[in-house]
């Protein structure tokens, strides 16, 4: 392992290393660890450093690695059905875990019932802090496509929410 790879890798990692990580726990919910998505993307990236042509856009550049290794895993588990319900509604809560933890938890089930395009265009513009312009990159579209995924991202996002609430408050009653 060269140590000017390693330092110049280093150099482009740690001032994204908050975003990412925000964006891959909240992308990968459901889907795998979020440990391990970062640390496979990273591996890649490692390897791939060469192929980076902007640097500023290393961010993006992560963002679409970790994006094709969930594909990549979503296609290898294609054939398991997900029940909706379960993954709103069990949660492991062996130790009580604080309201916020659980506010965060159901946050991350409800993106995970998103279409995974409206799913990935919320979690870059809302989560990670991504502009329109970016997340067009990211996604490969145009603008008024992203600005209709997070439309219907948000209004689809709002009414599992209130639901999560009603139900939340029917269990209390």
């Amino acid at each position: 392992m060269s140590t000017e790879k390693h330092k110049r890798f280093l150099k482009l990692y740690e001032p994204v290393h908050d975003r990412f990580e925000r964006f891959c726990r909240a992308r990968a919910f459901g889907d795998m660890p979020y440990e391990d998505l970062i640390n496979e993307t990273l591996l890649i990236a490692y390897k791939k450093m060469t192929t980076i042509k902007n640097e500023r856009a290393f961010l993006s550049f992560l963002i679409g690695i970790s994006t094709r290794l969930l594909a990549n895993s979503s296609r290898k588990m294609k054939y398991q059905t997900v029940d909706e319900e379960s993954i709103l509604f069990n949660h492991p809560d062996p130790q009580n875990i604080v309201e916020r933890q659980f506010e965060i938890e159901l946050l991350h089930k409800a993106l995970a019932l998103l279409p995974e395009q409206q799913r990935e265009a919320i979690i870059l513009f809302e989560i990670t802090g991504f502009s329109i312009k970016e997340i067009m990159e990211i996604q490969e579209s145009g603008q008024s496509a992203v600005k209709q995924r997070l439309a219907r991202g948000r209004k689809e996002l709002a009414r599992i929410i209130k639901f999560q609430m009603n139900y939340r408050a029917n269990l209390n009653a």
